[in-house]
């Protein structure tokens, strides 16, 4: 069997990965099972820009907010701020303390320098404003789209003005608000406020859609994607805000099931503009549905990635990334009858397997699927091989700084 699973097994490049799928996707998938790991980081560096270079993707997309995201995108492209403010500023989730993240901006500035804006690469966050306390405000969103469509639009057309848009939003604070997550009465998401505000937010969002397009060159096509991301974080944070209100029981499938519509809403929209590399959670990425267990209660819900395939369809490929030991977290060499443990056995450091050619290996008998010791790391489905496209194996996590709060 372990010469079978070996003779599955290429280095891991853009030919490799390519050569695994069955059609060249206009958005590929690249998953990882847990955060905070720069190995897995490097890889997706490496194959982006190999994908650049070899095949043409120009957008990298990552599980990070989506507005926080253009600050990025506006250093990759021209240059403006500093590398140090951008790696504090246009990350969430803790991730601008990344070394591979701050060498993939590093490296996309230096191939963009001199570049005619066709043929530059871009970065995007394809997350909501959202962390594990809760949603942002709405207001940047909000008064941004506002803004755009005040200078377009007669003023009549507007539903409010700015100030009674700013009177609405009132104190930041009141939004990100630590305690509502777990106390709907400490959200504000279903005040008399919030409510017009999804209205205005609802209103705003039509006029942007009944605007023709501006010319078609590269800074009003920016503009007009920035519009889009606007409204669509705009409405879906107001969304995120009322579901945090909630008391029924469905309060925390909403918003689980939010967050995974609100990516795949800007992972379609960058689809639309060119080829894409996303990077996040394989449990984001992955076809299937997600779930997950609340006392006796269990909450199932579509992941991003089974989103956008129901889509884009054989545009859309996921190759997930297993791993063998994160051994500062407590995660040892994987049991030997596991799908980690088979290739953990293997001699290279990392390797894409053909997920055809492995489950054919492996026989009718599914592997033992593997324990985590700890909650931040997903060990691999091996009833879910047959739902991927490729499977990226790194076999050990070496310990570095410790940039992602993962407890």
């Amino acid at each position: 069997m372990t010469a079978a699973i070996e003779d599955a097994a290429r280095a891991v490049d853009a030919d490799s990965v390519m050569g695994m799928l069955r059609a060249r996707p206009r958005l590929l998938a690249l998953g990882e099972p847990t955060h905070g790991e720069d190995a897995l980081l490097e890889v997706r560096n490496d194959l982006f820009r190999q994908l650049v270079e070899q095949e043409g993707y120009r957008i990298v997309a990552i599980e990070s907010d989506c507005m926080a995201g253009l600050i990025v995108d506006d250093y990759v492209t021209s240059g403006a701020g500093t590398l140090d403010d951008v790696m504090e500023r246009g990350f969430s989730h803790g991730f601008g303390g990344s070394a591979a993240n701050r060498e993939l901006v590093r490296w996309m500035r230096a191939y963009n320098d001199g570049r005619p804006a066709a043929e530059q690469v871009r970065f995007a966050g394809f997350d909501g404003p959202l962390e594990m306390s809760g949603g942002e405000s709405p207001r940047h969103a909000l008064t941004a789209l506002h803004a755009h469509l005040a200078d377009r639009c007669d003023a009549a057309m507007l539903p409010c003005t700015a100030e009674t848009l700013d009177r609405l939003l009132g104190d930041d604070d009141r939004w990100t608000e630590p305690a509502a997550m777990m106390d709907p009465s400490r959200s504000v998401g279903r005040t008399p406020d919030a409510e017009r505000l999804r209205l205005i937010a609802d209103d705003l969002t039509a006029l942007l859609d009944a605007q023709a397009p501006g010319p078609d060159q590269p800074s009003a096509r920016d503009d007009r994607e920035r519009a889009r991301l606007y409204a669509r974080t705009a409405t879906g944070l107001l969304r995120y805000h009322s579901w945090t209100a909630d008391t029924s029981p469905g309060r925390l499938g909403w918003l689980l099931t939010l967050r995974d519509s609100i990516m795949a809403a800007n992972l379609l929209a960058l689809a639309e503009r060119g080829l894409v590399l996303a990077h996040g959670h394989n449990g984001h990425l992955q076809r299937e549905r997600s779930s997950m267990r609340r006392g006796d209660h269990r909450m199932e819900w579509w992941s991003a990635g089974g989103i956008v395939s129901a889509r884009l369809g054989e545009e859309y490929a996921f190759v997930a990334t297993a791993l063998g030991t994160i051994r500062h977290r407590g995660v040892q060499t994987p049991p030997p009858d596991t799908v980690e443990g088979f290739l953990y056995a293997l001699p290279e450091d990392r390797y894409v397997v053909d997920v055809r050619r492995l489950a054919a290996a492996l026989g009718d008998a599914p592997p033992a699927p593997r324990e985590s010791p700890w909650y931040g790391y997903s060990p691999l489905d091996p009833a879910r091989l047959a739902s991927k496209d490729a499977l990226v194996f790194v076999k050990d996590a070496p310990e570095g700084p410790m940039w992602w709060p993962a407890g």
